[in-house]
């Protein structure tokens, strides 16, 4: 940390439980947190977490630059997904006006690459980096709730779905290396669907809807080359009952790269509800 600020870290939050543990990690080492709770997306009781919260639009970084930089902040970490699916709507435009730091990164960062979601986070690091402010890994605060290896619930898979597995691992781990997605449903060898902009949530219920039988395992892992700064690919207690509801029967995910929100909650309610879930 920076000798000036050694105890300052700054949140840029999007969706669901990620922020909250990195917040209270964060506060559980001592810093204090300055949080960019990102309009549309992050939860409004995230601001009981930490010591400053304010709102920032998707689209004007130079306002979350500004006011972070006001309270101190040298080193900041980005947690939770941002809903992607939400910039392809009507009016656009308007609702996401940018200010000239998005037409900057736009524009002018990435004008010789394409706009992939890896290319568009590492254009924001750099410029959060020329204006002082470093991004850092996402889950150095909440190490303890990354997958491990091995089968981390009591309900075992069965066999035919270790078959599934190293059918499926190659492929997901190739759609992770396109920045197409970081998640894949298979059965009986079969690909059931594959996770796009819509996320992993939506992926699921089109699997169930696809596989009435049942039976099938959801396979997530992290990109070849994943960054751990952003994008970090998050499972949890959600994830857990929308598996039950659409007819999964295990949840494989990569060790070490994958976040486990309330990781004692998620596998003990997996558990509960005969999901088998798997570090690999």
């Amino acid at each position: 940390m920076d000798n000036q600020h050694p105890q300052v870290l700054g949140l840029i939050a999007g969706q669901e439980r990620f922020p909250f543990l990195v917040a209270d990690g964060a506060k559980k080492a001592g810093l204090r947190v300055i949080c960019v709770g990102l309009a549309d997306n992050a939860e409004p009781s995230l601001a009981e977490h930490v010591d400053v919260f304010f709102w920032g639009a998707i689209a004007r970084p130079g306002g979350w630059l500004r006011k972070l930089k006001k309270h101190g902040v040298h080193y900041a970490i980005m947690a939770g997904r941002v809903e992607k699916a939400k910039i392809f709507t009507p009016f656009r435009i308007l609702k996401y006006l940018p200010d000239w730091r998005a037409l900057r990164i736009w524009y002018w960062r990435l004008r010789n690459t394409d706009r992939r979601n890896d290319n568009v986070l590492r254009a924001i690091a750099e410029e959060f980096a020329a204006s002082g402010i470093i991004l850092e890994d996402s889950t150095m605060y909440c190490k303890e709730h990354m997958a491990s290896e091995g089968l981390m619930t009591r309900r075992r898979p069965a066999d035919s779905i270790w078959d599934d597995i190293k059918f499926g691992w190659p492929l997901v781990k190739e759609l992770g290396r396109l920045d197409i997605g970081q998640a894949i449903a298979v059965r009986e060898r079969e690909i059931i669907a594959v996770e796009a902009i819509e996320g992993t949530a939506e992926m699921i219920e089109r699997a169930g809807q696809l596989c009435k039988k049942g039976g099938w395992t959801l396979l997530k892992a992290a990109k070849p080359q994943q960054d751990l700064r952003f994008d970090v690919p998050c499972v949890g207690k959600d994830t857990i009952e929308a598996l039950h509801r659409h007819g999964a029967a295990c949840l494989v995910v990569e060790k070490q790269k994958v976040l486990i929100l309330d990781k004692p909650e998620t596998l003990a309610l997996a558990d509960q509800l005969g999901i088998a879930v798997i570090g690999y």
